[in-house]
């Protein structure tokens, strides 16, 4: 295989703020696999929670360009085993070269990615769209710039139950609210029978994610749903999060790829739990590969390119929701800049 690195920054529509920090562009890495005259594409972020920055991930895969560029690809399955025990401290790099395996597979193959898998997109579960935390003069406005059907809430300010008051004033959208670790017991507690009243779906990780006893707590008590996200990271966490949390929230770059999140998902129906992916404000590349998951799952948040003020590639659309795939096998994704 010939691999090919490209890193990007891509500015943001709005500085994105959530409990624990604020952006203004989200760095970028994709992976472009080559073999056959066939090449797949595959996207991982920068993410400061993780310690991970652009350039540690290309470090990470540069370190191992020669085994890469000397493997001849079977099946994704067997090259995510062959690079787990050299990218397994750094899972976000391994995502971009799952990814991109599973691309170049599918396109080999002459299908569509959730085509190999053998599924069924016409029930595919509808995207939210993220309202990142600002003042409520601000949030309003951005939920009247974006209409949409599901609404993703980002809290962890003093003015929470407020905030999605105000904001239910606008519209009747589902709302899903993430904390992003932000509340201890007695504060999710209230939220959540608040937020019920108050049309929010469920609530995604509302206390740190080591805080299992406050969890326990939260979980027997709540209202609402609750859903894992920093405190489900790998295929070992999902285990763990059963009898804590209602569902998990799978991010494709945390879990290193969609080899993974595959297995991830099938352990989470097994043990009754709910499913999601999540993003991690990737561009249309990433998202193109979340997609093909969607028949799998309950519900979605992969609104990466509607966050973006600018996006590098051609592939999924999405539009009030509806996901809609491109005309185009493996991921879909194409690339139409590399710089």
């Amino acid at each position: 295989m010939e691999l090919t690195l490209y890193p990007f920054e891509l500015k943001f529509r709005h500085t994105f703020t959530i409990s624990r920090k604020s952006k203004d562009v989200q760095p970028l890495l994709v992976a472009e696999l080559k073999q056959d005259g066939l090449s797949g594409l595959g996207e991982t972020a920068d993410n400061s929670y993780y310690h991970i920055t652009v350039p540690m991930l290309m470090d990470a895969i540069n370190a191992h360009r020669a085994f890469i560029e000397s493997y001849h690809l079977d099946t994704p399955e067997a090259f995510w085993a062959e690079m787990f025990p050299r990218l397994q401290d750094n899972m976000f790099a391994l995502c971009a070269l799952d990814l991109a395996a599973h691309d170049l597979y599918a396109k080999r193959l002459g299908k569509k990615l959730y085509e190999v898998w053998g599924l069924d997109p016409s029930h595919n579960p509808m995207t939210d769209y993220t309202i990142g935390i600002d003042t409520v003069e601000n949030m309003v406005k951005k939920l009247q710039e974006f209409p949409w059907p599901i609404y993703k809430i980002k809290l962890g300010t003093k003015d929470d139950i407020a905030i999605i008051k105000e904001l239910r004033r606008h519209t009747d959208a589902v709302f899903r609210v993430d904390a992003n670790c932000a509340w201890g017991v007695e504060e999710t507690l209230r939220n959540a029978a608040a937020f019920r009243q108050l049309g929010v779906e469920f609530i995604e990780q509302p206390m740190p994610a080591a805080d299992w006893e406050g969890m326990k707590k939260v979980y027997a008590a709540s209202p609402l749903p609750l859903f894992a996200d920093e405190s489900c990271i790998v295929e070992s966490d999902v285990s763990r999060c059963h009898g804590y949390f209602h569902g998990i929230n799978i991010k494709l770059t945390k879990c290193g790829g969609i080899t993974p999140a595959r297995r991830m998902i099938l352990e989470a129906k097994r043990l009754g739990m709910q499913v999601m992916t999540g993003s991690m404000n990737e561009s249309t590349v990433g998202t193109s590969a979340v997609a093909h998951l969607l028949p799998y799952l309950d519900h979605v948040d992969m609104d990466g390119p509607l966050l973006l003020a600018e996006d590098i590639a051609d592939g999924v659309r999405i539009k009030d929701g509806v996901i809609m795939y491109a005309d185009r096998n493996g991921s879909g994704a194409l690339l139409r800049r590399t710089s």
